[in-house]
């Protein structure tokens, strides 16, 4: 007996419908999280607190003073920003600028980024934030009074890792508190870069679902996700063009092409 046309549009309808029906739950899910979820509570924002403030009245050397004293130690290019922060309650400028650092191996200068911490009422240099500098700026920053749980130094993250993408090498400092949050501060800025908590990473990973990038979670214009939404077309067509066969409307015309042929 021969099989009837419509069957075979039944059959693929069916079967994209399985393959698909993953991803499209995947996607509905994760388009009900983003939507009734609180952003500000996503990014932490109720955890910072304000940033302090510095005194009007302190007395600052001028950043030329500053860069002159960095050209001694690093041959600029260009620069990036001058920025004057605080950092335990004193006046610092946080230098970011690009230049040329001499390769160990064949002895050529490539050009880098390169960051910079100078005390603002004095113009002297100093180093990155150590592991207890670092560990207070965040304490600071953090709403309430929190236990330190743990700190790790990093140098290097994945594509995967929830401070991807920021200001290397930081401190990532955890604290107990029922959101499991770790506050990062890049040690050559000097600066809190990034909150993370549960709820950002339930986020993020539900993001990353939703956008089908499994490698970097943020590119929304990868081939898997332009595919499955092809897919997705042609089961939607599939599903109107079977309805319409499978009706009176569609049956009748079915008969009246056999009739004449």
């Amino acid at each position: 007996m021969a099989k009837s046309k419509h069957y075979y549009i039944r059959k693929t309808h069916r079967w994209l419908g399985v393959i698909l029906g993953i991803q499209f739950l995947l996607w509905t899910i994760g388009g009900l999280y983003f939507s009734w979820s609180n952003m500000d509570e996503i990014h932490g924002d109720f955890q910072k607190r304000n940033a302090p403030l510095l005194s009007s009245n302190i007395s600052l050397v001028s950043p030329t003073v500053v860069l002159d004293t960095v050209k001694k130690v690093h041959r600029i290019d260009s620069v990036v920003s001058i920025q004057l922060i605080e950092i335990m309650g004193k006046p610092f400028y946080q230098i970011r600028c690009v230049g040329a650092v001499q390769s160990k191996a064949n002895h050529d200068h490539s050009m880098q980024a390169m960051n910079h911490l100078a005390n603002a009422e004095t113009g002297e240099l100093r180093g990155p934030l150590t592991k207890e500098e670092a560990t207070e700026v965040a304490k600071r920053r953090f709403n309430g009074e929190p236990e330190v749980k743990s700190v790790e130094y990093l140098i290097g993250t994945n594509s995967h890792h929830e401070y991807r993408e920021n200001p290397l090498p930081a401190y990532a400092i955890t604290f107990v508190h029922p959101s499991k949050t770790t506050v990062y501060v890049a040690s050559e800025l000097g600066t809190v870069q990034k909150f993370r908590n549960n709820k950002w990473r339930i986020f993020d990973f539900l993001w990353m679902m939703h956008t089908m990038d499994y490698e970097s979670r943020d590119h929304i214009g990868n081939w898997l996700l332009r595919a499955f939404s092809i897919f997705g077309l042609v089961t939607v067509l599939s599903g109107f063009a079977l309805f319409f066969v499978s009706s009176k409307w569609g049956r009748k015309g079915v008969a009246k092409l056999v009739k004449n042929d």
